[in-house]
């Protein structure tokens, strides 16, 4: 029978929709692979837009050849999936269901009665297609599923044993990263994989709302002392709370002068015992301002330290010289060492040359009397500049929390780079020193007494984001460990910097713009695991649809990127990891009983360009008045150099990152073999989505993520940070979840544990503000979870 017969003898109408519809797709497929092939990509979409194209003049016709060619045409698709991607389910999905789904349709009884065809299940050809189809989208969701377990090595397990060294209960949590070490590491053992299961939300507190027109990022890790928690709010307010009910015992508005400011942000404050007092403020708050105050309140009632500079509080602009408002602030905690209170500053990002100096200044804790500062560009003079001069302009800063060892005497500072971040050509020989760099100072001077560079010469903004973590190795090998948004893992002795992993210098891409320079080699660290991710080409590019990941994969194609530390250039450059990391200020944490690091990470790439100074003018591209804390990229105007640059993360047009899953990944190394013990993808796809819309989908991804994760002495991982608003808890021996609590809005921030006195409970306590950078809910939530209480 003629393919245009019916069994009724009259010739049916055809599908023209549907070939409209295949038109449409076949089109869009052929036109922009014809411009991927063009650019040397893969001539796949192409062919295949072309093929399904003429599926379409064929069911225009009435001609069931149509869906046999879109059969053939799936079929292609379906090897050539294969053979792009594997079996990684989150690379098939978008090639393979789609065209499935589309496939479906045309084997409908529709679309077939339309072109003459015999009843669905009386078809044995249609039978076997649907099956095919349905196997195929089947294979890719149990691939989807199994790319959730942890990936452990056989090799190195993380152990189990405890030792005795940390055996005594500790329940308070002193210190940003608990201890003046870093480690996040909590010495409590009541919550286990046994119970943990059964952690209810305790209390819940609101920090309230920010000022009007402005953006507070609740990033904030409480302190616990005593019988009190402490912790900030985005601008500035410092509050106390009762452990066991939430409930708040004073509040110290700062009431900042917001002029100038979009955003504020802090991270914690610091808790100070003065020696050999007594009484008021014997015990002591140590917080900053996003107005650039240091404060100093007495910890029992909040009430200002009179005897702390003036009326309890230090002026930070002191010898800043001219700062924009908005230009200079301090997010992270001051750092308490020897009696003295250090502070760095976050300076806003690629605005203009002569930015605020990057100076660490250390106050005396107890009077706010500066005792010392080191200027990076003036390295050995440690007073304040006399009157009239300020610190040097435009050196690198230290915007990220530090650490200190009270026994060796030294403070250790991660640095950003020197202003503007993308061109280097006016640094200086000191700036190019100190940029990207973990420093450690003398506590009791300010000399440098050793530095360790991980970026030479950064054109990438890869500043040095998360705290050094301090651990006493095997044979009692002092360490620091130190995190970066490249991904790599720096092992170091922290006596001298000198490396306890291997380094080694690597050549790297050449070719920076006119007047700048890139460094002919760059230090990767080989003896630790690199969480920078595999190198990206074309067949990684991602999308949600073929559409977008055609598009991601002509955007590739234009972009110049040869592999880690591409220069950016007039051509749009590809930079892998972005500015996200790798590791950011979420850092890592340590179990120092059974030698294990956690670390979060992300995978999503920048797409930067220099723009002429001309383009520049024309586009009225200025330097900011103020920085807004939470962008997600856009035109930087470095003022007074010869280019602009426009940075922003590499999204396709729905939204989401043109590289394939995982974003994110929660891992955890074996410290004595220096080996990851597991790794997996961190985080469902539940709260994220193209176009900002959320899939509801509770499907593993591995999405980006900010903040850092606590470790106890029970085996427990407890960590938020991910775009998924929840707090998990993970067994750090297997990575197998165990717990999950919704959070109201994004957690970005660094959880902490500490036991309650009054019912002797062990408590989580997590931040749920929000980012504007990963697009989360903003919240001004304190939610703290325990155990039910037996009373």
């Amino acid at each position: 029978m003629d393919a245009a017969d019916t069994t009724q003898g009259t010739r049916p109408k055809p599908p023209r929709v549907t070939a409209v519809l295949l038109l449409l797709i076949g089109l869009a497929l052929a036109a922009g692979g014809a411009d991927l092939a063009w650019l040397g990509g893969s001539s796949y979409y192409l062919l295949a837009g072309l093929a399904i194209a003429l599926c379409a003049v064929l069911l225009w016709r009435g001609d069931r050849r149509g869906t046999r060619l879109y059969g053939l045409v799936f079929i292609a698709t379906l090897a050539w999936s294969l053979w792009e991607s594997g079996f990684h389910g989150w690379a098939l999905a978008p090639r393979v269901i789609g065209p499935a789904l589309l496939g479906l349709w045309l084997l409908t009884p529709w679309v077939q009665r339309e072109l003459g065809g015999r009843p669905l299940m009386r078809h044995g050809g249609t039978v076997a297609a649907v099956l095919v189809v349905l196997v195929t989208v089947g294979v890719t969701l149990a691939a989807l599923l199994s790319s959730a377990a942890p990936r452990m090595s056989a090799s190195a397990a993380a152990s189990g044993s405890v030792s005795a060294a940390h055996a005594a209960v500790d329940g308070d949590w002193e210190h940003y990263g608990a201890t003046q070490a870093g480690t996040r590491f909590s010495p409590l053992a009541q919550l286990t994989a046994a119970n943990v299961g059964r952690l209810k939300l305790a209390w819940t507190y609101r920090t309230g709302a920010s000022p009007r027109g402005l953006v507070g990022t609740l990033e904030t890790t409480p302190l616990k002392v005593d019988d009190t928690l402490y912790l900030c709010t985005g601008f500035s307010d410092v509050v106390a709370l009762d452990p066991e009910t939430g409930h708040q015992k004073w509040r110290y508005e700062a009431k900042p002068n917001t002029r100038g400011l979009f955003a504020g942000i802090c991270r914690g404050v610091a808790f100070y015992r003065v020696p050999g007092a007594t009484g008021p403020c014997s015990h002591r708050i140590i917080a900053a301002t996003v107005d650039a105050r240091l404060l100093a309140l007495d910890a029992a009632t909040g009430r200002p330290c009179a005897g702390f500079g003036t009326n309890g509080q230090v002026d930070l602009w002191a010898g800043m010289g001219p700062v924009d408002p908005g230009y200079y602030f301090v997010t992270s905690p001051p750092t308490i060492i020897r009696d003295k209170a250090v502070v760095g500053g976050w300076v806003t990002d690629g605005q203009r040359l002569g930015e605020p100096p990057g100076v660490v200044r250390a106050y005396d804790a107890a009077t706010g009397a500066l005792a010392w500062a080191w200027d990076p560009g003036n390295p050995d003079v440690h007073a304040a500049p006399p009157p009239g001069a300020s610190y040097t302009l435009g050196t690198p800063n230290s915007w990220a929390p530090m650490s200190a060892d009270e026994t060796l005497g030294l403070v250790y500072v991660p640095t950003g780079t020197a202003t503007p971040d993308y061109y280097g050509g006016y640094r200086t020989a000191a700036d190019d020193k100190y940029s990207s760099s973990v420093v450690a100072l003398d506590a009791t001077t300010g000399a440098v007494r050793w530095s360790f560079q991980t970026v030479h010469h950064d054109l990438w903004d890869y500043d040095v984001p998360a705290q050094p973590t301090l651990i006493d190795l095997p044979g009692g090998i002092p360490a620091l460990i130190q995190a970066t948004k490249r991904g790599e893992i720096f092992l170091l002795d922290r006596r001298t910097g000198r490396p306890l992993a291997a380094v080694a210098e690597r050549a790297t891409p050449q070719g920076a713009v006119a007047g700048d320079r890139a460094s002919p080699t760059q230090p990767f660290s080989v003896g630790m695991p690199s969480f920078r991710g595999p190198d990206l080409s074309e067949k990684t590019m991602w999308g949600i649809t073929p559409f977008d990941q055609l598009w991601c994969r002509i955007r590739f194609r234009q972009a110049r990127y040869e592999g880690p530390l591409t220069p950016v250039g007039l051509r749009p450059t590809i930079v892998y990891p972005g500015y996200l990391g790798g590791s950011d200020w979420g850092g890592v944490s340590v179990d120092p009983n059974r030698q294990v690091m956690v670390v979060n990470t992300n995978r999503v790439a920048n797409y930067d360009q220099l723009i002429t100074r001309a383009q520049a003018d024309r586009m009225g591209l200025k330097a900011i008045g103020a920085h807004y804390h939470g962008d997600v990229g856009g035109a930087v105007a470095q003022a007074g150099t010869p280019y602009a640059a426009i940075i922003a993360p590499f999204l396709s047009p729905l939204g989401v990152p043109c590289q394939q899953p995982p974003f994110g990944l929660l891992s955890v190394v074996d410290l004595k073999t220096r080996k990851v013990a597991w790794s997996k993808p961190f985080g469902t796809a539940r709260d994220s989505g193209p176009l900002g819309l959320e899939s509801h989908l509770p499907i593993v991804m591995g999405v980006p993520n900010h903040g850092g994760s606590v470790v106890t002495r029970g085996g427990l991982i407890f960590i938020a940070a991910s775009q998924e608003r929840s707090l998990r808890a993970v067994d750090i021996l297997t990575g197998r979840d165990l717990w999950q609590a919704r959070l109201p809005a994004g957690g970005q921030a660094t959880p902490m544990s500490y036991r309650s006195e009054k019912s002797g409970r062990q408590f989580v306590v997590i931040a749920a503000g929000g980012s504007p950078g990963l697009r989360t809910p903003a919240g001004d939530y304190i939610l703290a979870y325990a155990l039910p209480n037996a009373r």
